[in-house]
């Protein structure tokens, strides 16, 4: 083993405010992995060069947070397939000359949803609320889940309609405004950004049911405006902080080729909220 530990960071801006040093560096000491995981503040303008000096500096891989995923899938010389449909990059992993762009979010949702909270997504009726970054890295895994329909409701129906047509050739997608939905789903994924400003996105109570999944991306101490609104209409809820984990965890086993154990660093995390 060598001396000195590989290096790994997250890059954002703003950055002190991450949880992944505090779930690499856990992932790393339950694996026995040899690393360092840092918080790396790139300026706004300034990533690409950030990175570069990164990976001259030893970097063998990163994550990447707001706003730096559109650029950081430019960046990327080689993409898997779920970046590429993403069209964002979150991870990072520095090969020789090459710059491999993957995105683990999607994955670590679904894995999230049917591992950890136990709801199968094949053969269910599922409803994406937003179109935005978070939706779409989100489809692909998604639908690989086998849902019976996914519908992505947005304000601006164009943009759901443009990623339903997008995506239309891996599974049965549409695209619908929040007005014309009455019916009820299976599973409610929240991917607006609403949350962070208490806010609600502006659906009708009559999608859920006390047989619904509803699913909030964002996370906090206490349960998101949706998440109330959701349970109130009969739903079982969730947050994002599993998918936070989980989207971790498949980074650190495409740069180790190790999967970690997530229950024990989502159950620390979940208590120091």
């Amino acid at each position: 083993m060598s001396l000195v530990p590989d290096r790994y960071a997250v890059i954002g801006n703003p950055i002190a405010h991450s949880k992944s040093p505090d779930i690499h560096t856990r992932f790393a000491a339950q694996t026995g992995q040899h690393l360092v995981y840092e918080r790396l503040l790139a300026p706004l303008d300034g990533f690409v060069p950030a990175v570069r000096d990164f990976i001259g500096s030893g970097g063998k891989g990163a994550n990447v947070t707001v706003p730096f995923k559109l650029e950081a899938y430019a960046l990327a010389t080689a993409l898997t397939p779920r970046a590429e449909a993403a069209g964002a990059v979150n991870t990072l992993k520095f090969d020789g000359d090459a710059i491999v762009g993957d995105n683990t979010d999607g994955i670590g949702m679904v894995t999230d949803i049917v591992r950890n909270a136990g709801i199968a997504i094949k053969d269910k009726k599922v409803l994406l609320l937003g179109a935005g970054g978070a939706a779409r890295g989100v489809i692909l895994p998604v639908l690989d889940e086998q849902p019976s329909e996914l519908v992505i409701a947005n304000r601006t129906v164009s943009k759901a309609a443009d990623l339903a047509s997008q995506f239309a050739r891996y599974g049965r997608i549409s695209a619908s405004s929040f007005e014309d939905l009455q019916s009820r789903f299976d599973i409610i994924i929240n991917a607006t950004s609403a949350s962070l400003s208490d806010d609600l996105p502006p659906v009708s109570p009559a999608v859920f049911g006390d047989t619904t999944f509803a699913y909030d991306m964002m996370y906090g101490k206490e349960p998101t405006v949706f998440m109330r609104f959701a349970s109130s209409h009969g739903a079982a809820v969730r947050d994002g902080l599993g998918m936070l984990v989980e989207q971790a965890a498949e980074a650190f086993f495409v740069w180790r080729e190790v999967r970690p154990e997530t229950a024990p660093v989502y159950a620390e995390l979940r208590a120091r909220l």
